[in-house]
């Protein structure tokens, strides 16, 4: 019997607390789907979902990021075009200069308020959860 199983990956929105008003890190994407995306990608078979988080942020910002919380599981069958994927997603904060590694096209800071288009997958409504949580302690309720 075959199984078919979603992938599990792990985003990453990355607070740089060195800064005035704490901007985030969002890479634009060189690959399909193009867009602007939060730094994150696949676990690796024997990875921890902690060890990816850290190691996907510095592969794709060059920056060495300190988990903070767990902001909260995704995985809507369509959030990713390419197959069905689950993202854990952590709230990381980081010193330094972010630089564009691995995939990226393009890396930039941005305003939690001020935020690019189009943004990739379901990275908007996790934004928008992120939000949330900055400005309210929480994430917003499940739909």
């Amino acid at each position: 019997m075959t199984y078919r199983n979603p992938s599990p990956t792990a985003d990453i929105i990355i607070e740089l607390i060195d800064r005035s008003q704490r901007p985030i890190v969002l890479v634009e994407r060189q690959n399909e789907p193009f867009g602007w995306a939060i730094p994150g990608g696949f676990i690796d078979y024997g990875e921890t979902i902690e060890q990816a988080a850290r190691r996907e942020a510095k592969e794709e910002t060059g920056l060495d990021v300190s988990l903070v919380e767990l902001l909260g599981v995704y995985s809507d069958p369509k959030r990713d075009p390419r197959q069905h994927t689950m993202s854990v997603v952590y709230v990381a904060t980081a010193t330094g200069t972010a630089i564009a590694g691995d995939d990226a096209k393009a890396l930039q800071l941005f305003t939690p308020e001020n935020l690019p288009t189009p943004l990739c997958f379901d990275h908007a409504q996790i934004l928008r959860d992120y939000l949330h949580y900055r400005y309210y302690g929480k994430r917003s309720p499940l739909a």
